[in-house]
């Protein structure tokens, strides 16, 4: 059998004209299940004999689902055909359900066509236990055969598979919390024999399952052991499109599938790193996850109303500069003041402004400081075609209300800059920081917010959208920031975030380390003090040195 490859020419074009006919044609007639329910490259995989499998892999390839149906057949067979048990070790329970889902539709083919007794999907409780001897029950799910073996789906990562005996099949294991433990723990199952098979997208070049895979490349695992990486332009040349078409209802077209190929590639935008490797299964220089979604989540307790968004069309700006300002100085009085009158006038408060003008949200905030310095995002405002005047208009009136304001920071990149000047300018150039957004500062200052969320030091609105623009936080080359998507290149600009509150964010967080504020005083009264009083313009203090006094 041939190993699957990377084609070539696919890893760093976009151009349509420029893929390999294989990729762009579709074949007169052609059928999609012509040779099967699974494509070629899934047949590829499920057809390798060996004791450990690595497959990296492009997203929705369909790689888990062909492992699966195989997988259900070697649950099927009698030990004396080389039956097994199998186990299913997803990242998700959603995956574990998906996974067991495949193998139940299979199952019932098997068992009709053989006259084989199967069970439906069974819910249970499968006893887990750690290293150190804890045992715990976890959700699980199970198909159980006439051959007296099972597949079974862990809805949860077990903390020892060690336990396990048979085929294991490891789904998105770079993701999984511990990956390496995860490997460690896979290959010990090959002492009882079985198969183990490790499939994943990638998450950076250094990533455990990334060295897996080179390991095994090297020889370090010996000659029973497999890497074969399947692409999306593979599963494209292989019918994936036809597939869709054909689930779709819709007709199959060389102008459809353009578009649908597009579309997939241009979503990415400008995070060429990222289309790699989630597409063709190239790893970049970093993992990629800054902020996983469980510490997003867990920050997420103040209620959505926190965040205000006004958006205006193209026409707004045809009306007459007093219109524009009345009808802003309408919407503050309805919606931006109650909102500040609900600020805790004993906290101390900074703000923050990621600018935008056309393109993206602009995107301002009001972020007070508790006890122990704990940062909560007490008010968002997010502009989307706003004009520069109105989103002065805007700031300016919610700036001057923070209550005990010490400061804030704001975007002077770019077309930011005027804005945030006229803001030191009006407010005091050592109370509004002005930052350069760059690689230097993002990787100062990113590692602090993330870790914020780590430590669970911060709280934000349970916003969908904010959380969208958190997970835009990764690491480029190393450095943890937002590569931002324009809107100029994807196909459909509304349905994209770009992570604007997160800068936001991060700018809140530089400014709460940076506070400035004048500090507040009661002045001590002036009273006479007897032998130093001089004359001071005070009445306390002015008296007649008597004539003849000796002074």
């Amino acid at each position: 059998m041939n190993i699957i490859k990377p084609l070539a020419s696919t890893l760093r074009t976009l151009e349509w004209e420029d893929l390999p006919a294989s990729v762009r044609a579709i074949p007169e007639g052609f059928d999609p299940l012509a040779d099967g329910v699974l494509m070629l490259h899934q047949r590829q995989v499920a057809a390798i004999d060996a004791a450990i499998i690595a497959v990296p892999k492009g997203r929705r390839t369909g790689i888990t689902f062909g492992t699966m149906l195989n997988k259900t057949l070697v649950a099927a067979a009698r030990k004396s055909a080389g039956g097994d048990n199998v186990f299913y070790i997803g990242d998700t329970k959603e995956k574990g359900l998906e996974a067991i889902g495949y193998c139940a539709k299979f199952a019932r083919v098997i068992a009709q066509a053989q006259g084989q007794g199967v069970s439906g999907v069974e819910e249970f409780l499968f006893e887990d236990q750690d290293e150190s001897g804890k045992t715990k029950n976890i959700t699980a799910y199970r198909i159980r055969f006439a051959s007296g073996f099972q597949v079974c789906a862990l809805s949860s990562r077990p903390a020892n598979i060690r336990g396990l005996q048979g085929h294991v099949v490891i789904d998105e294991a770079a993701f999984h919390p511990d990956v390496q433990g995860v490997l460690d723990a896979a290959t010990a199952l090959l002492i009882w024999g079985g198969q183990i098979t490790v499939i994943s997208s990638h998450n950076g070049k250094n990533n455990p399952f990334a060295q897996f895979c080179r390991d095994i490349e090297a020889g370090r695992y010996g000659a029973d052991a497999q890497v074969v990486t399947v692409t999306f332009d593979d599963a494209v040349a292989n019918g994936l499109y036809e597939r869709v078409c054909m689930m779709k209802g819709t007709k199959a077209t060389a102008e459809g599938k353009k578009a649908w190929y597009s579309k997939i590639r241009n979503g990415y935008g400008v995070r060429k790193a990222a289309m790699r490797e989630e597409l063709d299964a190239i790893p970049r220089d970093g993992n990629g996850v800054c902020l996983p979604g469980v510490w997003i989540e867990q920050a997420m307790v103040l209620p959505p109303e926190k965040v205000l968004r006004l958006t205006l069309d193209e026409d707004f700006v045809l009306k007459s500069p007093a219109e524009r300002e009345a009808w802003v100085a309408d919407w503050i009085d309805r919606y931006l003041e109650p909102e500040l009158a609900k600020l805790d006038p004993k906290e101390r408060h900074v703000f923050s402004h990621d600018y935008a003008r056309h393109r993206d949200f602009s995107s301002w905030g009001a972020i007070s400081l508790g006890a122990g310095m704990r940062r909560r995002l007490a008010l968002s405002v997010e502009m989307h075609k706003v004009p520069y005047a109105q989103q002065r208009q805007i700031t300016w009136y919610a700036i001057e209300r923070l209550p005990r304001r010490c400061g804030g920071a704001m975007d002077a990149t770019g077309s930011g800059e005027p804005l945030a000047e006229e803001t030191a300018d009006k407010f005091g150039h050592n109370h509004v920081h002005q930052i350069k957004l760059n690689r230097a500062w993002y990787g100062t200052w990113m590692p602090k917010l993330v870790q914020g969320f780590e430590d669970g030091m911060i709280e934000i609105p349970a916003d969908p959208n904010i959380a969208q623009d958190l997970r835009a936080i990764e690491e480029v080359d190393g450095v943890a920031m937002v590569s931002k998507v324009r809107r100029s290149d994807v196909k459909d600009p509304d349905l994209f975030r770009h992570g604007d509150s997160a800068v936001m964010l991060v700018l809140g967080w530089f400014a709460t380390l940076n506070l400035n504020a004048v500090i507040d005083y009661i002045p001590v009264p002036s009273h006479s003090r007897g032998f130093d009083n001089t004359r001071s313009g005070h009445d306390d203090l002015d008296f007649e040195v008597p004539e003849h006094s000796g002074w």
